[in-house]
């Protein structure tokens, strides 16, 4: 493998092998195709646990920017917000170089659920509380 790329002869043989057999079956072996396309997955690095976030917080309007440290399992108010983390991750070969972060958003005052799922520090908008007045993102992992 070579920069996380399937290798055409190996997935070429693989399909030959899982779609081998009459046309009119046309059954395709997906173990056999698991197997030769396992070696073929790309990796990425190795992950350690954190045991608290630190996470900030904007007011849209104001322009207040405050930071959070939370503990994993912990919970925090940040205005009318309360959030709850699940549980961090970083790499560990490189603690500093980004952060995952398993949150709970919900509105204090009238119980609605905004966020739930891994916000990553790196990409903030790619899974980003939705929200009309505050912003909330991960800074970090430790």
């Amino acid at each position: 493998m070579s920069g996380g790329r399937l290798k055409p002869a190996a997935v070429a043989a693989a399909l030959g092998l899982a779609l081998a057999g009459p046309v009119a079956a046309q059954q395709v072996n997906w173990q056999v195709l698991g197997e030769a396309l396992h070696d073929q997955r790309p990796t990425g690095p190795e992950m350690a646990s954190g045991t608290e976030a630190v996470l900030r917080g904007l007011d849209k309007i104001s322009g207040e920017v405050e930071d959070m440290t939370l503990a994993v399992g912990g919970t925090v108010t940040y205005h009318h917000l309360t959030v709850a983390l699940t549980g961090c991750r970083y790499p560990a070969d490189n603690p500093s170089s980004d952060a995952y972060a398993f949150l709970d958003i919900t509105d204090a005052n009238d119980g609605e659920r905004l966020f739930h799922g891994w916000m990553v520090a790196s990409s903030p908008a790619l899974n980003a509380l939705d929200h009309p007045r505050y912003d909330i993102w991960v800074l970090g992992c430790h």
